[in-house]
């Protein structure tokens, strides 16, 4: 059998285009940035590198 039989390949499957979530931001020259799902994923990963636990009180 050879190595690149079909049983072997791996499959690709293409990334899909970033579509708008519903919602934009305005940036400094007034241009309206639509709000991907990417964006929302990055956000969020900031946050979580953030993130401080409040202190605990005995």
């Amino acid at each position: 059998m050879s190595r690149n039989s079909s049983t072997s390949q791996q499959r690709v499957i293409p990334l899909k285009q970033q579509k708008p979530i519903g919602g934009a931001v305005i940036d400094a020259e007034g241009r309206e940035i639509p709000i991907t799902e990417k964006m929302i994923q990055k956000a969020c990963r900031e946050l979580d590198k953030a993130w401080v636990s409040a202190p605990k009180h005995d």
